[in-house]
C-alpha cells in the first residue's frame, strides 16, 4: 500500500513585477524625462530670474522642489521620475535601471533642461529693463571662489555639492524602494529635500545639485560658468554613487536585476521578484522522497521511516 504523491505545486504569479512587454517604450520614458527635466528647470531658474535671491530665497528653492513633486506625480509612473542625471547614475548603480537606458535618460534629460533654459532666456531678451541676457544668467548660475554669494571656495562647494547630492538620490532610493509601503509619498519627499537643499545651495554657490540643470544655465551665462562646470558633475556624480552604492549594500540584493540582464527602467516596482519563494524550496517542502511515496517529513527520518513501514505492510505483523 502506497499513498499517492501529490501533484507538484504551481508556483503563484509574481504580482508585482510588470512583464518586460508591458513597460511604456523608450521613447516615452525619454519623454517624460525631458519634459520633466524641463518643467524643473523653467521652475527653478525662472522664479529666481525674476525675483531677487537674496532679499526671498524661499520662494526659488520651494519652486524647485513644487516642480519636482509635480513632475514625479504626473511622470514618475512611465519614466521613474529621475529629471536628473545624478538621481539616474544613483539609480544605475543601485541595479534599478541598465546602463544604456541610463544614458539615454542622462541625454534627455540635458534636451530638456537646455530647452528650459532656452525658453527663459527668449523671454529675459524681451525685457526692456534688462540689457545683458547673460548677465543676468549670471546670478542664478553655479559657482565658487568670486562667483559665490558668500566667496565659498571650491572645497566648501565641492562638499556642498557632494553631500546634498547624496541626502537627495538616497531620499529618492528609500522612498520609492518596492519594500517601502509609503510609496505614494515619494514625489512629495524628493520634493522637500530638494526644496530644503537648495535653500543652503543658494547660500554657498548656486549649487542646483542637478548637472543637467547646471549645464543648461551655464550655456546660457558668461563664459566663467563653463570653466567651473566641470565640479557640478563630478561633485553631484560622486554623491549619487556613494548613494547608489551604500542603498545597493544595505537595502537591495543582488537578485534585484534578472540574471539575463533586464534590468528594470520603471523604478517603482523593481526588486519585489527577489523575495519570492523558490520553487525548489517549495517542492522540497511538500514532496520529499517521491520515489518513495512520502508525502511530508524530512529525508532520514527513522520516525517518517517506520510510519512508512507499517502501511506498508512490513512492520506490525
Amino acid at each position: 500500500m502506497t499513498s499517492p504523491v501529490p501533484a507538484r505545486p504551481t508556483p503563484s504569479p509574481d504580482l508585482h513585477a510588470a512583464p518586460e512587454a508591458s513597460k511604456p517604450g523608450l521613447v516615452a520614458r525619454l519623454s517624460a524625462e525631458a519634459f520633466g527635466t524641463l518643467f524643473l528647470v523653467i521652475a527653478g531658474l525662472g522664479v529666481p530670474l525674476f525675483t531677487i535671491p537674496q532679499s526671498n530665497p524661499l520662494s526659488a528653492s520651494l519652486a524647485a522642489g513644487l516642480a519636482v513633486t509635480a513632475a514625479m506625480l504626473a511622470f514618475a509612473y512611465i519614466s521613474g521620475g529621475h529629471f536628473n542625471p545624478a538621481v539616474t547614475l544613483g539609480n544605475a548603480i543601485a541595479g534599478r535601471i541598465r546602463l544604456p537606458e541610463a544614458a539615454a535618460y542622462l541625454g534627455a534629460q540635458l534636451v530638456g533642461a537646455v530647452a528650459g533654459t532656452l525658453a527663459l532666456f527668449g523671454i529675459l531678451r524681451t525685457v526692456p529693463k534688462i540689457e545683458d541676457t547673460r548677465a543676468a544668467f549670471d546670478t542664478v548660475t553655479a559657482g565658487f571662489g568670486e562667483h559665490s554669494i558668500i566667496q565659498a571656495p571650491l572645497a566648501g562647494v565641492l562638499l556642498v555639492e557632494v553631500l546634498g547630492t547624496a541626502i537627495l538620490v538616497a531620499v529618492f532610493l528609500g522612498t520609492t524602494a518596492a519594500r517601502n509601503t509609503s510609496k505614494a509619498a515619494a514625489p512629495f519627499a524628493v520634493g522637500l529635500t530638494l526644496a530644503v537643499l537648495l535653500q543652503l545651495g543658494q547660500a554657498v554657490g548656486n549649487t542646483p545639485f542637478n548637472p543637467a540643470r547646471a549645464t543648461a544655465s551655464a550655456i546660457f551665462s558668461n563664459s566663467w560658468s563653463l570653466e567651473q562646470l566641470w565640479l557640478f558633475w563630478v561633485a553631484p556624480l560622486v554623491g549619487a554613487a556613494i548613494a547608489g552604492l551604500v542603498f545597493r549594500g544595505f537595502a537591495e540584493t543582488p537578485a534585484a536585476v534578472p540574471a539575463g540582464g533586464h534590468g528594470a527602467a520603471d523604478d517603482a516596482d523593481l526588486d519585489d521578484a527577489a523575495h519570492e519563494p523558490d520553487d525548489e524550496d517549495i517542492d522540497n517542502n511538500l514532496v520529499g522522497h517521491a520515489g518513495r511515496g512520502s508525502v511530508t517529513g524530512t529525508a532520514g527520518n527513522p520516525a517518517d521511516d517506520d510510519a512508512r513501514d507499517f502501511f506498508d505492510g512490513k512492520r506490525g505483523q
